[in-house]
């Protein structure tokens, strides 16, 4: 059975448009008259950006996917958690949370 040059086209074309759909990260459209904050989006990249290069830098990373009891939630300058002597921040890996420890935060 052979295919018509059209048809052959057509199954690229959405075969290709498809793949593209399912690569990269998440787009989101925005209506025109949606209000947006460009200086919050700014902030949040560089606030993820600074925490990515932490983690990169600290020696060895210790995860742990349960806090101890008794931890307490601290929001600012980010969200973490105080247990004891240990700090640790939540963090997002393969769709679970898990917390890692980080230096002691100065208020």
């Amino acid at each position: 059975m052979m295919f018509n040059h059209k048809v052959m086209i057509v199954l690229f074309l959405s075969v290709c448009i498809d793949s593209f759909a399912f690569a990269g990260d998440r787009i989101r459209v925005r209506s025109s008259d949606e209000p947006f904050d460009a200086f919050a989006v700014r902030d949040k990249l560089l606030e993820d950006h600074e925490w990515q290069e932490s983690l990169r830098f600290q020696q060895q990373i210790k995860m742990i996917e349960a806090l101890p009891l008794g931890c307490v939630l601290f929001q600012q300058p980010f969200r973490y958690y105080t247990c004891g002597r240990q700090f640790y921040r939540p963090y997002s890996s393969d769709n679970r949370q898990v917390f890692v420890q980080i230096d002691p935060v100065q208020n």
